[in-house]
């Protein structure tokens, strides 16, 4: 009997294979894709934001059963008709709430991973572009669905988002108001968002994703030594460093997720609001456009950008200044042009600039999670302008510098902090005794970065021999 059911599903099997090509798609991207042999733990997070993505989808399909867009509706509909009455609602909520904050996690982890090992250089530069795109489209997912439970915090944190489109010249009232549907958040942008949110944004990102994953398996994947392994084949024309994704790394990554589940689910069942920064408190209170909260602010994957924007009062300003850190990631194939990709053999400068560029980061949101004080957003300003160094610093490492040349980047760097600080002064945006007590803060950094080039010149010398086979590595670097 078995062996009839089994052939009877070869043949149905059979069937479908000649005309879908399933088995051999499966064998050239999978079973058969040549993938480096020396992924380390960086390499894991990529396939687990795929399966977040996933995850949201799911999730986010039930919850749009349930859910009404509708001012005097949605708040109730999440808490009592999907919290409490739906069977299983608290738990598709809450894998959704914990899964939005997991897939920021693991895309911030894999472009950093990416920006390690050079992972934006030729020919990989629009997979990096493509990337980005992901980010910002992931961005406005976030931030649209945000609006959807119709809590204190994200109504008002939507109402603050949305005025500040009005800030872009010309265009900028009339995207707002056509965001909206109206003057204010209502009904009209309770709909927009919802459609937005179920339907537009996950197509959106569906197709990017997919893009993605094409260009990736066009050029190869990178590998912690920058190693191109298609450059050294075999007799049979196979990679020399290579390995077959499946079942090497589909291995691995089972295992990794098993991981992940484990501390996903430690917060879906007992923590599902993260200490209040996966939820924030006052979501769990009706909106009330009669009250305004002390303090809005996002949520904590959107607070380094947060305080880009308000680290400069005037708004089209703070636009730009946040605007501009897109542009640096985008940017990046063109700023860093040295030929060596991997971290491991870069100079110790450039490795300390990297590692400030995800410290100036977390700094940031660190400023923004306090108080919108005049003292955290001049804070957040200089914070800001050592973000923005460390992008601008890397064309720096290019090649080797002489010492002139090095001196007139220290000089350049200081100048650059001093002239953002008398502009500020000169629109009234702070006073300088205010901007004094942080403006070391930048000034410090191209101090350190650049006078320790002057002083030391072989910190800002890469490793003189590059392999030329991949090596073992470790497991994190």
């Amino acid at each position: 009997m078995n062996s009839k059911i089994r052939s009877w599903a070869r043949g149905v099997f059979g069937w479908f294979d000649e005309r879908l090509p399933i088995s051999s798609m499966w064998r050239s991207q999978v079973s058969r894709y040549p993938a480096p042999k020396n992924f380390n733990l960086w390499y894991i997070f990529g396939s687990l934001a795929l399966l977040v993505l996933v995850m949201q989808l799911a999730t986010g399909l039930f919850l749009a059963i349930h859910y009404q867009p509708n001012p005097h509706l949605a708040y109730w509909s999440v808490l009592r008709g999907i919290q409490q009455d739906s069977h299983w609602g608290w738990l598709i909520r809450d894998m959704h709430i914990v899964g939005a904050s997991a897939f920021f996690v693991l895309v911030y982890l894999h472009m950093y991973r990416g920006i390690m090992y050079g992972s934006y250089k030729k020919p990989r530069e629009l997979l990096w572009l493509v990337g980005i795109f992901i980010y910002l489209a992931l961005a406005a997912e976030a931030f649209l669905g945000y609006l959807l439970p119709w809590g204190q915090m994200s109504y008002w944190g939507s109402a603050v988002v949305t005025n500040f489109v009005t800030a872009v010249p010309v265009i900028g009232k009339p995207i707002a108001t056509w965001l909206r549907g109206s003057f204010v958040v209502d009904l009209p942008t309770l709909n927009r968002f919802f459609v937005f949110h179920v339907f537009l944004m996950p197509l959106l990102l569906l197709a990017l994703v997919l893009v993605h994953l094409i260009a990736l398996h066009h050029v190869g994947s990178n590998n912690p030594d920058g190693v191109e392994i298609h450059d050294n084949l075999n007799e049979t024309g196979w990679p020399r460093d290579a390995v077959p994704f499946h079942p090497y790394y589909t291995v691995k990554d089972l295992f990794a997720v098993s991981i992940f589940f484990v501390v996903f689910f430690w917060f879906v069942f007992y923590n599902p609001s993260g200490w209040g920064f996966l939820l924030d408190k006052l979501n769990y209170t009706p909106a009330n456009i009669l009250h305004t909260p002390a303090d809005i602010h996002p949520l904590w994957f959107f607070l380094p950008f947060y305080a880009m924007l308000r680290g400069v009062p005037d708004k089209l300003y703070g636009i730009m200044a946040f605007a501009g850190s897109f542009v640096l990631l985008a940017c990046l194939p063109i700023l860093d042009r040295n030929p060596v990709r991997s971290i491991r053999y870069r100079s110790v400068l450039y490795k300390v600039n990297i590692l400030s560029m995800a410290f100036s980061f977390l700094w940031l949101g660190l400023i923004a999670h306090g108080l919108a004080t005049e003292h955290n957003m001049v804070y957040g300003l200089h914070v800001t302008e050592v973000f923005y160094m460390t992008f601008l610093a890397l064309p720096f490492f290019n090649r080797e510098r002489p010492i002139r040349t090095r001196i007139i980047w220290l000089v350049a760097a200081e100048a650059l902090v001093w002239l953002v600080d008398v502009w500020m002064y000169s629109i009234h945006a702070h006073s300088w005794g205010l901007m004094l007590q942080t403006d070391w803060i930048p000034a410090l950094y191209a101090l350190l970065l650049f006078g320790l080039a002057i002083l030391f010149p072989a910190l800002t010398h890469d490793a003189a021999k590059l392999p030329e086979r991949l090596t073992a590595g470790g497991i994190l670097h």
